[in-house]
């Protein structure tokens, strides 16, 4: 087993190999003392405890499991009890189980405005970017996005923080018997994406917060988050993702995300496909909406990388942005930073009201603050290790994009886990020219893709000679990285970890990230 020194130690030099016997005993001994838990889970914990020595701290943008004991207790009940319910991929096209709970919680997704976001990616660094802003206007926030990295209290945020683990028990007590009340009512109990939507919004209303910042699940028209009437109606990129539920074209796409624009909302739309832009704009006139479109209204002006990110100027429906420094990665994030920035702009009327442009101090000191878990994250060096959630093609570009714009990877080795719904061999594709080998595995969801599954397809595209299987992801993870020191502790060699949130969230605990 490789050593996984931190990823902020001082000097890579001053480490030796480490002989990792007795971990590997250690692992399989905490494996099999969790009995009476899910097999999988305890696979991925047990890995965390024994791979943590060699890491650095956890990030307290992603919350671990509570310290006390009894509170762990309940949230795990809490966790089972959601569980049991539909899953997220397994939607009905109806709002009146979610719309009942909210009319007898009265309504609470009424007490505050809205900024709701869709489109196919970026949209959770999107809403990070859209709540960072908001809050050093001094408004108090609540996020609301899926899915979670590690922790389910990642999904609602107040105040830019995840919802502690008591306080997320008591607001999942606070609605169970009004859940369980529609769920005597209907001949389908709500799903579990549809309870997490209804403690949101009632937690937002408890608070009280002063604005929501909320990611639809999936699509917009049906998606649970749609009993919101957003003031500010967000699209980032629409492409080619659920298209089994979507639509097959990103004009079908955009009209199920279209639901999200209300009467006289204000639409921010990001760079999109001509069909679907056509689409959207189509629906803004039906309900007077007013639009903003990136590239016209506003945009980025001018980007460069810089130490830990990049710098850009951005052009807002108010002015002009300069100097404002990213701490992302990628292309993509600078675009979604002007989607963001537009937005929070629509919301306090720049534009409609008046011309005048944001405080630029107020805003380079909100986007400096940024932090989105997963995203072209570094979580360990010599070798480097980045982790990307992208789960389908245009993800896929886009992290590979910038990977060769922000890396100097002289070998950058792939560790691959995907879920079987998913465009596997797209992913592969936009891959494959810049992943020297690839390592195929899997995460312990039920959805996921099978590793040997995966492996035939990535043969297809890589090649035999450059694809090693390893099904178990923390046995992928060490042969990557051993990959990767092959030519040497300075000879620039990379491990990037990607292919879903779910693949990327157990890497970040078997890394010590969480």
């Amino acid at each position: 087993m490789s050593d996984l020194p931190p990823n902020d130690s001082p000097r890579d030099d001053e480490r030796g190999p480490a002989d990792a016997s007795d971990e590997i005993d250690e692992f399989d001994e905490l494996v099999a003392a969790e009995t009476g838990r899910d097999p999988d889970l305890a696979v991925i914990e047990a890995g965390s405890r024994t791979l943590r020595t060699h890491a650095g701290p956890p990030d307290a943008d992603v919350p671990g499991r509570p310290a006390d004991p009894e509170v762990d207790r309940a949230l795990r009940q809490v966790e089972a009890e959601l569980a049991d319910r539909w899953g997220e991929t397994k939607l009905e096209p109806s709002l009146r189980r979610i719309a009942a709970v909210m009319d007898v919680l009265g309504e609470p997704q009424r007490a505050y405005p809205s900024i709701h976001i869709t489109g196919t990616n970026g949209k959770t660094s999107t809403a990070r970017m859209v709540e960072a802003l908001l809050g050093a206007f001094d408004l108090r926030t609540g996020r609301y996005t899926s899915p979670h990295v590690q922790s389910i209290t990642e999904r609602i945020t107040l105040d830019g923080a995840p919802m502690a683990p008591e306080r997320f028990v008591e607001a999942y007590e606070d609605i169970k018997p009004y859940v369980e009340m529609i769920d005597a009512k209907d001949d389908v109990r709500l799903s579990f994406f549809e309870v997490l939507t209804g403690m949101a919004y009632a937690a937002f209303a408890d608070a009280p917060v002063d604005v929501a910042v909320v990611e639809v699940g999936m699509g917009g028209t049906w998606d649970a988050t749609n009993v919101i009437d957003g003031s500010v109606a967000v699209v980032t990129p629409i492409d080619l993702d659920h298209t089994d539920r979507l639509g097959n074209t990103a004009a079908e796409i955009a009209a199920e995300k279209s639901g999200v624009i209300k009467q006289d909302a204000t639409v921010i739309l990001a760079q999109q496909p001509v069909d679907a832009a056509q689409v959207l704009l189509k629906k803004a006139v039906e309900v007077d909406a007013t639009v903003a479109r990136e590239g016209l209204e506003f945009g980025v002006t001018a980007r460069q990388v810089a130490v830990g990110g990049q710098l850009l100027t951005l052009r807002g429906l108010g002015g002009e942005y300069t100097e404002v420094f990213l701490p992302l990665h990628g292309e993509h994030q600078a675009h979604n930073a002007a989607v963001a920035l537009a937005a929070v702009e629509a919301f306090f009327g720049v534009g409609a009201q008046h011309a005048r442009p944001l405080d630029i101090d107020t805003v380079r000191k909100a986007f400096a603050s940024v932090a989105s878990p997963g995203r072209l994250e570094v979580v360990r060096r010599s070798p480097t290790v980045v982790l990307d959630a992208a789960h389908n093609p245009a993800g896929a570009r886009a992290a590979a994009a910038a990977i060769g714009e922000v890396f100097d990877f002289s070998r950058l080795i792939g560790v691959v886990g995907v879920s079987d719904d998913k465009n596997a061999r797209g992913m592969l594709e936009a891959f494959e020219p810049i992943f020297t080998e690839i390592v195929v595995t899997q995460n312990s969801s039920h959805r996921a893709q099978s590793a040997d599954k995966l492996a035939a397809l990535a043969v297809e595209v890589f090649g035999e000679d450059r694809v090693q299987v390893e099904p178990r992801l923390d046995d992928a993870l060490e042969a990557a990285i051993t990959l990767a020191e092959e030519e040497g502790e300075f000879a620039g060699g990379g491990v990037l970890v990607t292919g879903s949130v779910m693949t990327v969230g157990e890497a970040r605990l078997l890394l010590g990230r969480g």
